[in-house]
C-alpha cells in the first residue's frame, strides 16, 4: 500500500484528480451546456418580444460559460505538462482561426481585422490559440456597447518580436486594475467567468518569453497588447 504522505504519491494522486476534471469538464459540462445552447436557438420563433428579453440572457450566459470550460480545460492541460514544448507557430494560421471562432461564437459582436497579418512565426505550442480566444472573448464579454466592437491588428516591432493588438469599445479597465485582471481566479470588472481566461493568458504568453499590457483604447475601451518573440528573421510585415 503507498504511503499517503509521500509527496510523489501525493503529487501522482493530484495529477490524476486533475485528469478527472479536465475530462468532467471538457465532457459532461461542455456537453449539456451547448445542449442549453441549441434548445435555446430553438426557442427563437416561440417566444413573444417579453420572452425574448429572457431568452437572449439564457443564451448570452450559456456562451459565456461554454467559454469558461474551454479555459478550464485549457488550463488543466497547461497545469498536466511535464515540459513545454516552444517551436514556431505561424500566428497568421492561429489569429485567422481565433477571429473567425470568436465571430461565430458572437455573432452579434463586429470583430474587424485591421490590415494584414505578418507572415512570421512566433514561439509558441498548441496552445497559442487558447491565448487570442480568451483575449478575443474577454474583450467582447465586457463591451457594454451595442453592438460591441473589437478590432485586431499584429505587426513586426523589429526582427525579433510581433506585437498583437486587440481593441475594443468597452469602459476600458482603469490603470490600477490592470495587473489585478490578470491574477489568479481573479473576477474583477463584473467578469461572468471565474477570470482563469486572462490568468491563463499572461501564464502561457511569459512561458512563450513573451509579455502582456493594457492600454487604453480611443475614445474609449481597453487595447490588450501581446509580444511574442519571433523564430526567424520573418517577423516584417
Amino acid at each position: 500500500m503507498s504511503d499517503s504522505s509521500d509527496p510523489a504519491e501525493r503529487l501522482k494522486r493530484q495529477r490524476n484528480d486533475l485528469r478527472l476534471l479536465n475530462q468532467v469538464m471538457r465532457h459532461d459540462i461542455r456537453n449539456d451546456l451547448q445542449l442549453v445552447e441549441a434548445y435555446a436557438e430553438l426557442l427563437d420563433d416561440h417566444v413573444d418580444e417579453a420572452g425574448r428579453e429572457y431568452l437572449n440572457v439564457i443564451k448570452k450566459s450559456a456562451t459565456n460559460a461554454v467559454s469558461l470550460t474551454t479555459s478550464a480545460r485549457d488550463l488543466a492541460r497547461v497545469m498536466l505538462r511535464d515540459e513545454t514544448d516552444r517551436k514556431g507557430v505561424a500566428l497568421a494560421r492561429v489569429l485567422d482561426q481565433q477571429v473567425e471562432e470568436v465571430r461565430s461564437a458572437y455573432p452579434e459582436a463586429v470583430v474587424t481585422v485591421d490590415g494584414t497579418f505578418p507572415d512570421g512565426e512566433v514561439v509558441g505550442d498548441e496552445m497559442l490559440g487558447s491565448v487570442f480566444r480568451n483575449v478575443l472573448r474577454n474583450a467582447v464579454q465586457h463591451n457594454d456597447k451595442s453592438p460591441p466592437e473589437v478590432v485586431v491588428s499584429a505587426a513586426a516591432v523589429d526582427a525579433e518580436t510581433i506585437e498583437v493588438r486587440v481593441a475594443d469599445s468597452g469602459p476600458g479597465i482603469p490603470e490600477n486594475q490592470r495587473d489585478d485582471v490578470f491574477g489568479e481566479g481573479e473576477t474583477g470588472l463584473d467578469s461572468p467567468g471565474a477570470g482563469i481566461g486572462l490568468y491563463l493568458v499572461r501564464s502561457l504568453v511569459e512561458t512563450y518569453g513573451g509579455a502582456v499590457r493594457i492600454e487604453d483604447n480611443d475614445p474609449t475601451g481597453a487595447v490588450f497588447v501581446i509580444r511574442l518573440p519571433v523564430t526567424s528573421n520573418e517577423a516584417s510585415a
